[in-house]
């Protein structure tokens, strides 16, 4: 990466100049923090360090250090400039080159990173109720998880996708007394849900109990008006259940989020593994009895209050099933997990992260990302969510913009930031909607090598005429382009190949940072800096050499673009 490139160019010159005893009192084993940043005025150079820091070393003026660094920059490959405290340094064209033929050379693999310490990383997400369709803010925790999934898989890392089925609750039972009730409906019983409001929380009585009501009566025909209050609960809970979990794992799979597994915690308490983490809790001392409860000692590793993990009527509180899962995570031979779980689950994290400290495993290693939810504009106004009725699906969702607005539209913000999602514009094919300006660039991209190896007949004479390239001629650009030919255009094509360089830095801080939304952003940038260049350079002219160049530039446009969008899930048309 070109930042780092220059950041360690400065690093050695300093502690030449160290040696040479021109930096003042500076000595080799101070310590010190520079970074690398863009000039305000172009004009002063592409990168520039400002060392005005070292002053306080070496107890000299930053142009004098600045100045005396300098005399020992190679410069092979850039020319330099001191302005004030600044060294200001500018590439030359054969680094433009060079970064044209890396990618070129690279393909899919280019901004792939080989991170030194890889890690197995079990990355948890979703994980919601099987009790019905999924809510909006699941689809951004979706379209999150799967892209961060992806994007540390491409920074290096071994990554294992996970979804925790909430099926041990009240809410199964819920699930299933709910459905006997649309059951009854469907053989013609005039019966309702409870009016009472307090009641009604008993239920979910959303309309899409009725389609699995009618698959109900469907596959068990001797089912009657009759004898339907005579089905055991369990059989109505587990059919539930079952179709609801189809229904989430297909709309999943459609929205091209693919776990590695389902795990479900009624199998965890089954295992006994919940309650043996319960037994190594109370025999290390870590629980105590107070009003009939057990309560674990969650204070001691910092939360601010102990915690009930066994209620006074024996059952275990939600806290117990979730240390056993976590323990388990690490068992499984797991480096580090990562969660991402909904923004009122804040509190919860010091005491999952205390049980696995009491435990002897490293909290640290556990990552909670906190997700913000999502308000769905329309027409600018905010449309309202239900949990139980009248509410906003996910599946509504992709139905009205389809699966790469959606997708996009959720990785575009930070996910500790609320997102405004408006409907209309996510739909509109106008440079204002983000997705579309993205995959628009890559449509024209493509475009362009079309039109370079297409014939096409004259108006005026009736005759087809030669195409501008030959495709085995093509081929030969994308895959072993001339660097020397590059530099033809090289200049013009300036702030694109800083642009397309700048790929493999992103996706070291967003994969270090765990965001997302900076890939958006990238793209935007980089889709904003081709349709520039477009509209400044001809890319298929008479200039033969300058076509090829131009042309290698226009495919190291597609090939980051391409696996920027693959690693967000996003499609990238070659039509549009």
């Amino acid at each position: 990466m070109l930042k780092d490139f220059f950041l360690d160019e400065v690093k050695v010159a300093i502690n030449k100049a160290i040696e040479a005893n021109k930096l003042g009192q500076m000595c080799a084993n101070d310590g010190y923090m520079l970074i690398v940043e863009k000039p305000k005025n172009p004009e002063f150079g592409d990168f520039a360090v400002n060392i005005s820091s070292l002053a306080r070393l070496a107890k000299i003026a930053p142009p004098i250090i600045a100045n005396n660094i300098l005399e020992f920059l190679p410069q092979n490959s850039y020319t330099v400039s001191v302005v004030g405290g600044f060294i200001n340094f500018k590439i030359k064209d054969e680094v433009l080159s060079d970064i044209i033929a890396e990618i070129l050379r690279k393909k899919e693999n280019y901004g792939r990173n080989q991170v030194e310490n890889k890690e197995k990383i079990l990355l948890e997400y979703v994980s919601a109720n099987p009790t019905g369709p999924f809510h909006i803010g699941h689809g951004r925790w979706a379209a999150m998880g799967s892209a961060l999934a992806n994007l540390l898989r491409f920074y290096g890392h071994e990554v294992y996708e996970e979804f925790y089925i909430n099926d041990a609750g009240s809410q199964i039972q819920k699930l299933g007394n709910s459905l006997r009730i649309r059951i009854r409906q469907e053989l013609g019983e005039n019966v309702d849900f409870p009016a009472d409001e307090v009641e009604r929380k008993n239920y979910y009585p959303g309309d899409y109990l009725i389609a699995t009501a009618k698959n109900y009566l469907e596959k068990h025909p001797n089912v009657n008006i009759d004898n339907v209050q005579n089905v055991p609960l369990a059989d109505l809970c587990e059919f539930a259940k079952l179709e609801m979990e189809m229904r989430q794992q297909t709309l999943l799979k459609d929205f091209r989020v693919h776990f590695n597994k389902f795990y479900s915690e009624l199998d965890l308490h089954k295992s006994g593994k919940v309650e043996n983490r319960y037994k190594e809790l109370n025999k290390k001392g870590f629980l105590y009895e107070h009003d009939g409860a057990m309560w674990f000692k969650s204070t001691e590793y910092g939360d601010d209050q102990d915690r009930v993990i066994k209620k006074a009527d024996g059952s275990n509180t939600y806290l117990t099933a979730d240390i056993a899962y976590h323990a388990d995570k690490f068992d499984r031979g797991f480096d580090r997990l990562i969660d991402i779980w909904g923004a009122d689950h804040h509190g919860y994290i010091a005491r999952v992260k205390a049980s696995l400290q009491a435990l002897g495993y490293k909290p640290d290693m556990l990552e909670i990302l906190l997700g913000q939810l999502v308000n769905l504009l329309v027409d600018g106004n905010e449309v309202r969510m239900g949990k139980r009725k009248n509410m906003v699906t996910l599946d509504d969702l992709i139905e009205e913009v389809g699966v790469d607005a959606t997708r996009y539209w959720m990785c575009m913000r930070n996910i500790d930031v609320t997102l405004d999602f408006d409907i209309e514009l996510a739909k509109r094919s106008t440079d204002e909607n983000p997705v579309f300006y993205v995959q628009y660039a890559y449509a024209r991209v493509c475009s362009i090598l079309r039109n370079a190896i297409a014939t096409k007949v004259n108006p005026e004479t009736g005759k087809t005429e030669p195409a501008h390239v030959k495709e085995a001629e093509l081929k030969e650009i994308e895959s072993n382009i001339d660097k020397d030919l590059i530099k033809k255009t090289a200049e013009g094509a300036k702030a694109l190949i800083m642009k397309l360089e700048e790929f493999k830095s992103v996706i070291v801080l967003s994969a270090e940072n765990r965001t997302v939304y900076t890939i958006c952003r990238y793209v935007q940038e980089l889709a904003q800096e081709f349709h520039s260049f477009y509209n400044s350079n001809r890319v298929i002219c008479e200039d033969r050499d300058l076509m090829k160049a131009r042309l290698a530039i226009v495919f190291a446009v597609k090939t980051v673009l391409k696996n920027a969008l693959d690693i967000l899930a996003v499609s990238a048309p070659e039509k549009m």
